[in-house]
């Protein structure tokens, strides 16, 4: 659910709670691109760098600005095809021609409605795109809908929101592939956690997202378009435009309603599909087909597992396995559930009946690590990325006490963290580390600090900016983050390089930081130092240097 960015104009972010919607406070701290090139530099390159400034408008419209954290991060999923033994439906083998069968939702004579279908009329190769990520999950929503008798086109929903990517992320925080923001998640039952993310997990959200569009067309008495509305734009909004219709005794169908322009353009781009899927023949438009059978099985697993070992198990690569249970953020499912996994329909029965053999203790890998001077639980868990919480449940911990030579059992990742392409913090790192240009620099984030006003210091746009860090414009930025920045060729703004220090003789932390060219609270931060102890020779501190300022370092 995402708005158009408009050159030299300032977006207004609708009030009250919503699937993709900020809430109030939230809003206000949502950074707007006020750059003409750069607005139109994100429209090209999220619509397929079309030329057609005019049509790259129109799509935008309505749409908020998506993160996409790698394109078509899904082609390594699972190729998850019919098996050969599958009952096809007799008559109807596609599922979205069973899909729009059934649509309901009348499609007026509006110019929003035209442009939109015009829009996606002349772009077929978007939706080639959009159909391929869509294909795995595209039956599951299909079948979830129809068991709640809800209308069919709530299945086009997700190519408005994301284009069908469980991982797009958008200004608010908004995440998964029906948008939904913090607060909204946890509402509709998608807890987010360090292990685990239910906005990104298709069961979940799908759940979610069906849950909460039933409870807002209850809320405007089974008016279907108030719902859409509401669900982009946060229901006060639309309630409040309702009454105040009616006060000036206008009408309060949602054409009439005085809504933002991002949700004035949004319903109309979801009936917009339908119009197309409903009449591509007629259209002669390539809306590619997705066989009508189930081609994913929803697995009960009972318990946490290694990720990497499931996919073992599965035989299935750690990619393909994440990439059609993207809800989990580490090397592992998470320890409070969901218990599930989300398997192609023919590797589900062997999976489970492996499983099934395999005692609960045996699904992690294990270390036996021997407390030492200076260890704290926090630091332990760093040490083998885990949490706390799990090292006090494994161990029958009550506190967060712990002596020197105790020993606690760890449940580590089975294979490096770098496998784990499709985690959080390895999802970060590979977008983080993509070459964009000859040189990189590293930012650490100081308290009062914003994109915008680190684009401008780096010269590049804030789009720019949090894409390359796995972020949305408007996010909010915490002191000691470090952000990566790419520019081409020479940059009055340096160049800023890790560098190792191993501290000498007579060293204190002001003449290191002198030495550099850095603060003392940099360097202490950035190791951890209690500024009240003295350096011993031989210690190495970790530095970020502009090597571009530094004359010698002896």
């Amino acid at each position: 659910m995402q708005s158009k960015l408009f050159p030299l104009a300032s977006v207004l972010l609708a009030l009250g709670l919503s699937g993709c919607q900020l809430t109030e406070n939230e809003s206000e701290n949502v950074a707007v691109e006020q750059n003409e090139k750069a607005a139109l530099e994100a429209c090209a390159e999220t619509y397929l760098g079309e030329e057609d400034i005019a049509d790259c408008e129109v799509a935008r419209d309505g749409v908020i600005d998506v993160i996409h954290p790698k394109d078509d991060v899904l082609e390594e999923t699972a190729e998850v095809t019919a098996p050969e033994d599958a009952e096809v439906a007799a008559v109807i083998t596609d599922v979205w021609q069973r899909a729009s069968n059934t649509f309901s939702l009348s499609i007026p004579d509006d110019r929003r409605v035209t442009a939109q279908r015009d829009w996606y009329l002349k772009h077929p190769e978007y939706m080639a795109r959009v159909v391929k990520r869509a294909k795995p999950f595209l039956f599951y929503i299909v079948e979830e809908i129809e068991k709640r008798n809800m209308p069919m086109e709530l299945v086009l929903l997700p190519i408005v929101e994301s284009a069908f990517d469980p991982f797009a992320y958008s200004h608010g925080r908004a995440a998964g592939m029906w948008q939904f923001i913090p607060s909204t998640g946890k509402r509709f039952g998608m807890p987010q956690t360090w292990w685990y993310d239910g906005r990104r997990d298709v069961v979940a959200s799908t759940q979610g997202a069906l849950d909460y569009l039933t409870y807002l067309n209850d809320m405007f008495d089974g008016d279907w378009l108030h719902a859409l509305a509401a669900y982009n734009s946060g229901e006060g909004r639309v309630m409040r435009s309702i009454r105040a219709n009616k006060r000036a005794g206008k009408p309060t169908d949602f054409w009439h309603l005085g809504l933002p322009r991002e949700t004035r353009a949004y319903v109309p781009k979801l009936l917009a599909l339908a119009d197309i899927l409903k009449n591509k023949t007629a259209f002669d438009y390539p809306w590619p087909e997705v066989e009508n059978v189930a081609v994913i099985e929803v697995v009960d697993i009972g318990s946490q597992v290694d990720l990497a070992f499931a996919a073992e198990l599965a035989d299935m690569s750690l990619k393909e396995l994440h990439g059609l249970n993207p809800g989990f953020n580490r090397w592992a499912t998470s320890p409070d559930g969901p218990h599930r996994l989300v398997l192609p329909v023919e590797k589900a029965a062997s999976f489970s009946q492996a499983l099934a053999q395999i005692d609960r203790k045996e699904r992690l890998n294990w270390v036996r690590h021997t407390v030492k001077s200076g260890d704290s639980l926090g630091k332990i868990a760093n040490q083998y990325h885990t949490t706390i919480k799990v090292i006090q449940q494994v161990n029958e911990l009550d506190s967060s006490m712990i002596r020197i030579g105790q020993a606690i059992m760890v449940p580590v990742a089975l294979k490096a963290l770098d496998d784990y392409a499709l985690s959080q913090e390895q999802r970060l790192a590979s977008i983080q580390s993509s070459n964009k240009s000859k040189q990189k620099v590293r930012h650490t984030v100081k308290s009062g600090d914003t994109l915008w006003d680190i684009a401008r210091k780096y010269k590049v746009s804030t789009r720019q900016l949090a894409k390359w860090n796995g972020m949305a414009p408007g996010d909010m930025l915490r002191p000691g983050k470090t952000l990566v920045v790419w520019l081409e060729g020479k940059s009055d703004a340096g160049v800023t390089k890790k560098v190792t220090y191993t501290v000498r003789n007579g060293d204190s932390l002001s003449r290191i930081a002198s030495k550099f060219n850095v603060k003392v609270s940099d360097i202490s931060k950035w190791n951890s130092l209690n500024t009240k102890r003295y350096l011993q020779p031989g210690q190495k501190l970790k530095l970020y240097v502009d090597v571009t300022r530094l004359t010698s370092t002896g």
